[in-house]
């Protein structure tokens, strides 16, 4: 069994939704709280949207012939990162395919974007809860660090 990756393309639209859906509902069930709305019909749209327009770069990951997981990555600026760099909003690998490295080599194919873009960093945010230990060892092991601060929203 071997691992490939693709870039997706607008018409991988259905299947990112799916799996943004497991993403959030993982999430909300670790934390026993309705923390994201999600409606699949809206979430294929956007994401239909946002991979025609470039704006939005997913990686998606096949088990053999199997969608195992997404890694979805979007610009952003900022003085203190020294120009452009890319933010990982998602990252997400079905349970059924953790502890393949699966997740590595999406984080590798990121971090080949982020040099082709010329970013001068990546960027992922992990909840400081005890839910999220697991996740936030695994970011560590691909070499990223804690850069202070917490994530906050305001809705608007």
């Amino acid at each position: 069994m071997s691992i490939r990756l693709t870039h997706a393309q607008p018409s991988d639209a259905p299947l990112v939704a799916d799996v943004v859906g497991e993403l959030l509902q993982e999430i909300m069930t670790a934390i026993g709280a309705k923390a994201f709305g999600f409606s699949r019909v809206e979430t294929e749209a956007r994401a239909r949207r946002w991979l025609a327009d470039g704006t939005y770069t997913v990686l998606l990951a096949y088990y053999d012939e199997a969608a195992a997981g997404f890694l979805a990555l979007s610009e952003s600026r900022a003085l203190y990162a020294e120009g452009t760099f890319g933010i990982i909003p998602e990252l997400y690998v079905r349970p059924a395919f953790r502890s393949r490295k699966v997740g590595t080599m999406l984080v590798a194919e990121a971090q080949d974007v982020a040099h082709a873009k010329k970013w001068t960093r990546l960027e992922v945010t992990t909840p400081p809860l005890p839910q999220f230990d697991r996740t936030l060892a695994f970011y560590e092991r691909q070499g990223f660090s804690m850069s202070g601060g917490r994530k906050m929203k305001l809705s608007l």
